[in-house]
C-alpha cells in the first residue's frame, strides 16, 4: 500500500489570504499585513501583551528565530515564545541544564567515531538521523561496542552487540538498576564523583531498591543484559551515551534525562574526548531555535530571562523592558486558550494541528482564539484555520543564515532560489509587521542580526560569517575570533582546582512514574509513536513526492498478537484509544514484541495518528506523552483511511 494513494503534493503559497464570511481569499500583500497587525494591536489593547502567542520555526533560519523572539519581546512585550522544542527535546535541554548549567549535547559527531562504547536509548538513528547514525557505524567500524536500548527491535538495533527491549514508559528503572549495579561491582568513578559531583548519598540511597530481578520483573529486560550494559559502560575509557525522542516524549521526560545523565555523573563519562551525553535533534535546527532565545524562559545565548543582569544588555541594546518572568511554553498557550487568557497566535512555519496530541482538542483551541496567523510555504492544516496567512520562503534553500546542529554547530547557508513571486522571505514579513506596530527596525540582513546575536550572545561571539565559511562550522561555545574551544563540553569538571571546576553537577534525585494512560481490559496495547527513514513529521513536505521504500500508514504488530486477533499482513483494523479511533492497515513484523504497536505521524491525511495519542505533559519541560498510549485493536473489513473521534 503507498501513501501516495492518500497524499498530494501542496501547492506552494504565493498570495496572501484573508478570511471573510468564514472563508479564506486572496488579498495584496498591504492588505494581509494590516489586517494581521491589527488582530495583534487589537488583542494587546484589550487583553494585554500576554494574551499573544509566538510559535517560532525550529526549520527556519537562527535569524529568523532570534527576530522571531525579539519581535514577540520588543514589538508585543511578552515572554510567551516558543517552538516544535517543546514537542521533542525541551526535556534534554531541562535535563542538561539543571546538571550542566546550559542545554546542549556535550559531544561532537567525530568523538562518536572515536570512542569505546556507544550506547543509543529510546532512537532509531537509522531512520530518524540517518547522518548522525553515520559516525555512529563508523565508531563500530573502528571499534566500538553499540548497545540499543528501546521498547522495538529498530533497524538500529540489527547493528547492535546487545540490544535491550525494555517496557515503554521503564526507562528510570533500567537507568536506576545499572547504576546501582555499577555501585555495587565498585565501577564508580569515586574520584570524579567526590569532586565533581553532589548528591551522591541520595543518589545511593536511590537506585538501591533497584536490583537486576527488580528491574527486569518491570521492564521486562533480562537481568544479565542489564549487568553487561553496566559493565561495558563503566569499564570503557571512553563511552557516549546517546537519546532521542523514545526518552524525551514522556510525562516525565525530564526524569528520564536525568537518569541517564546520572550514569555518565557516575561513571565520570562526560567533559572528555569522547565521552558525552548526546540528544539528537530531529529537525534542523531545533538546537538552534532555543540557543537564539525563541523559547519561553531563555535570551540569546541562553541567557535566564529571570536574572537582569542578563537582561541587561539586551534592553539597553533594544530600547525596551523586558519582562523577568518565564513566558508560556507551547503547551501552557494552548492550555491557555481554554481559559481565554490567550486570545492571539502568530504562528511561523509550526503545524501543530497535525503535530500536537489529541487531533480534536488542538483544532478545537485554536478555532477559539480571536486572532490566528500563520506564515508558512504551504496551506497545512493549521494554516486552513487562520484569520490571516502570510507566504514564506523556504528557509533551507531561499534565505541567507545560519543553521545550529545537534552537535551545536553553527553552519552558514546561502541562498540557492528566491521565493516564488508572490512569497516574501519570513524575516521581511516580520519586519513590515513590526513597522505597523509602531516599530521601525527597516529590513536588516542576515548577516546583520547575526551580528547583533553575536554583540548580545557570549558563546557566539567568535562566529563572524567569514570564519563560520573558513571553518565549515563552528561549535559554540566560541567567545572569541582568535580561539576554537574544545569540541566537548564541561571539561572544568575534572580541574584539580575547585575554583576551576565551578558547580557541581548534581545527581537528578528522579522516582519511576509509570505511563498515564493505563494498560486495561478494553485498552490492552501500547502504542508508541515514531519516524520512517522515507518521510519527515507531518508529511507536509514529502507527502506528495514518491518514495520506493514509502508503503503509507501502517500499524506494526508482532506476530503473535497478529495471530492472536486473527490478522494477516496487510489487513485493516481498527485503533482505539481513550480519545479516538482510526482504520490503519497492519504490517506484521518481529521488530515488535508482545503487547507493543507502532505507528508514524507521516500521513495525518490517510491516518490521523495524533488522535489516539495523550496530552498528559512534562510538568518541568511541557512535552506530551506521545510514547505511550493504551489502544485496543479490532478486525474489520472496511478500507483504510477514514478516521473518527472516540465516542
Amino acid at each position: 500500500m503507498r501513501s501516495d494513494d492518500f497524499s498530494a503534493p501542496y501547492d506552494r503559497l504565493t498570495r496572501p489570504l484573508v478570511r471573510d464570511g468564514g472563508e479564506l481569499r486572496p488579498a495584496s500583500w498591504e492588505e494581509a499585513l494590516d489586517r494581521a497587525a491589527a488582530g495583534f494591536r487589537r488583542g494587546v489593547d484589550e487583553h494585554g501583551p500576554d494574551s499573544f502567542g509566538m510559535l517560532s520555526c525550529a526549520r527556519a533560519t537562527n535569524e529568523m528565530n532570534f527576530m522571531a523572539q525579539k519581535f514577540t519581546r520588543v514589538v508585543v512585550g511578552t515572554n510567551n515564545v516558543d517552538s516544535c522544542n517543546r514537542t521533542c527535546h525541551a526535556p534534554s535541554v531541562a535535563g542538561l541544564a539543571a546538571a550542566f548549567g546550559s542545554g546542549g549535547g556535550t559531544s561532537s559527531y567525530a568523538e562518536v567515531e572515536d570512542t569505546d562504547l556507544i550506547v543509543i536509548w529510546g532512537g532509531n538513528p537509522r531512520f530518524a538521523h540517518p547522518i548522525f547514525f553515520q559516525h555512529v557505524l563508523k565508531g563500530v567500524r573502528n571499534g566500538a561496542r553499540l548497545f540499543v536500548v528501546d521498547p522495538r527491535r529498530t533497524s538500529t538495533a540489527e547493528w547492535a552487540d546487545r540490544w535491550l527491549g525494555l517496557n515503554v514508559g521503564t526507562d528510570i528503572p533500567l537507568a536506576h538498576a545499572i547504576g546501582r549495579e555499577i555501585l555495587h561491582a565498585g565501577l564508580a568513578n569515586d574520584t570524579f564523583v567526590r569532586r565533581a559531583t553532589s548528591g551522591f548519598d541520595e543518589y545511593r540511597a536511590l537506585v538501591e531498591p533497584w536490583t537486576l530481578a527488580a528491574a527486569e520483573a518491570e521492564t521486562g529486560v533480562p537481568a544479565e543484559a542489564i549487568r553487561e550494559l553496566a559493565h561495558a559502560y563503566a569499564r570503557a575509557e571512553r563511552a557516549q551515551m546517546c537519546w532521542t525522542l523514545g526518552i524525551t516524549e514522556h510525562h516525565n521526560a525530564t526524569d528520564n534525562v536525568r537518569s541517564l545523565i546520572n550514569l555518565a555523573l557516575l561513571t565520570g563519562h562526560v567533559g572528555r574526548h569522547g565521552s558525552g551525553l548526546n540528544p539528537l535533534r530531529g529537525q534542523n535546527n531545533v538546537q538552534g531555535g532555543g540557543d537564539m532565545g525563541a523559547i519561553p524562559d531563555r535570551l540569546a545565548g541562553f541567557q535566564d530571562i529571570l536574572d537582569p543582569e542578563a537582561r541587561a544588555p539586551f534592553e539597553a541594546a533594544w530600547g525596551r523592558e523586558i519582562q523577568g518572568t518565564k513566558g508560556k511554553t507551547l503547551t501552557q498557550m494552548f492550555e491557555a486558550m481554554d481559559e481565554r487568557e490567550l486570545r492571539t497566535l502568530y504562528v511561523i512555519g509550526e503545524n501543530p494541528v497535525q503535530s500536537e496530541p489529541e487531533t480534536e482538542k488542538t483544532t478545537r483551541r485554536l478555532r477559539s482564539l480571536d486572532h490566528l496567523v500563520v506564515q508558512d510555504i504551504f496551506l497545512t492544516r493549521t494554516a486552513e484555520l487562520a484569520d490571516v496567512v502570510l507566504p514564506a520562503s523556504a528557509s533551507w534553500c531561499e534565505s541567507d543564515g545560519t543553521f545550529t546542529n545537534s552537535e551545536r554547530r553553527v553552519q552558514l547557508v546561502r541562498k540557492a532560489l528566491d521565493p516564488p513571486e508572490g512569497a516574501r522571505d519570513d524575516i521581511e514579513i516580520m519586519c513590515d509587521l513590526a513597522t505597523r506596530l509602531g516599530v521601525d527596525w527597516s529590513r536588516p540582513s542576515a548577516e546583520e542580526i547575526w551580528n547583533e546575536v553575536r554583540s548580545l550572545s557570549p558563546m557566539h561571539r567568535g562566529m563572524s560569517y567569514a570564519r563560520l565559511a573558513e571553518l565549515h562550522g563552528i561549535q559554540w561555545p566560541s567567545y572569541s575570533e582568535d580561539a576554537l574551544e574544545p569540541s566537548y563540553l564541561h571539561s572544568r569538571l575534572w580541574s584539580e582546582d575547585p575554583a576551576e571546576r565551578g558547580e557541581p553537577a548534581p545527581f537528578g534525585i528522579v522516582g519511576h512514574s509509570p505511563p498515564v494512560d493505563l494498560l486495561d481490559e478494553d485498552f490492552p496495547f501500547r502504542l508508541t509513536t515514531g519516524r520512517r527513514l522515507d518521510d519527515y513529521n507531518t508529511g507536509v513536505q514529502t507527502g506528495g513526492f514518491s518514495s520506493p521504500l514509502r508503503r503509507g500508514e501502517l500499524l506494526d504488530l508482532s506476530p503473535e498478537d497478529a495471530a492472536k486477533l486473527g490478522v494477516a499482513d496487510g489487513e485493516t483494523v481498527r485503533v482505539t484509544s481513550r480519545r479516538g479511533s482510526v482504520l490503519v492497515p497492519v504490517s506484521v513484523t518481529e521488530a515488535m514484541r508482545q503487547g507493543l504497536v507502532f505507528m508514524t505521524f507521516h500521513f495525518p491525511h490517510q491516518v490521523d495518528t495524533q488522535l489516539l495519542t495523550i496530552d498528559a505533559t512534562d510538568p518541568i519541560a511541557g512535552t506530551a506523552e506521545y510514547k505511550a498510549a493504551a489502544v485496543r485493536i479490532e478486525r474489520v473489513e472496511k478500507h483504510a483511511g477514514s478516521a473518527a473521534p472516540a465516542p
